[in-house]
């Protein structure tokens, strides 16, 4: 298979989850802002898995674009993360709906965690595709955003069942910290 169909074949499972997420926004039962309240805790849950998917899909677009090549392993690991992100959309209506309630919040937290997991294997499977010298392993380095992620997400879960802000506030930091730009692999590819 080549690199540009399991790209497409990526992109169009983003632009599904995300579609299928703002589908579950429902419309207010009344045209003034008191109507818009009940509504705000799933959309501010929808506003931090839309970032994520968009982290998602970006750091995934630039770790293909590093790649030269895919196997069957990178395949797998793909569909690997491809399935945890597909929980996103049932985790963000289920922590919005039930307004930040300790088990769905950490039952997100836990999605986000496997996909992080996930993710990690993926690029473990490419890197051991591309090779220990390829630009590729140069740009991912040590990964310490990858690793920090995983360290907040395994403390953010049994937080929720001490108070929910606590996991939502961690899950929120890992967000604040992709979102500001990782340019290692494009720093590395520009070389």
């Amino acid at each position: 298979m080549s690199k540009g169909r399991l790209e497409a074949f990526s992109d169009g499972v983003f632009a599904v989850l995300i579609t299928i997420m703002v589908l579950d926004l429902k419309v207010p039962q009344g045209a003034d802002l008191a109507a818009l309240a009940p509504l705000l805790p799933l959309f501010l849950t929808y506003i931090l898995s839309f970032i994520f998917i968009g982290i998602y899909w970006s750091n995934h677009h630039h770790m293909l674009q590093a790649t030269r090549g895919v196997n069957g392993a990178i395949l797998w690991a793909n569909l690997h993360l491809l399935f945890w992100l597909s929980l996103v959309p049932f985790v963000t209506g289920w922590m919005g709906e039930n307004h930040f309630e300790a088990l769905p919040t950490a039952i997100y937290g836990t999605v986000l965690f496997m996909a992080a997991i996930a993710y990690t294997i993926l690029a473990a499977r490419i890197l051991a595709h591309e090779g220990p010298h390829s630009a590729l392993a140069d740009a991912f380095g040590r990964d310490l955003k990858g690793k920090a992620s995983l360290v907040m997400y395994a403390v953010a879960i049994p937080s929720a069942f001490v108070h929910q802000a606590i996991a939502d506030a961690i899950y929120a930091g890992v967000a604040l910290m992709w979102l500001i730009p990782d340019r290692r692999i494009e720093s590395t590819l520009e070389r």
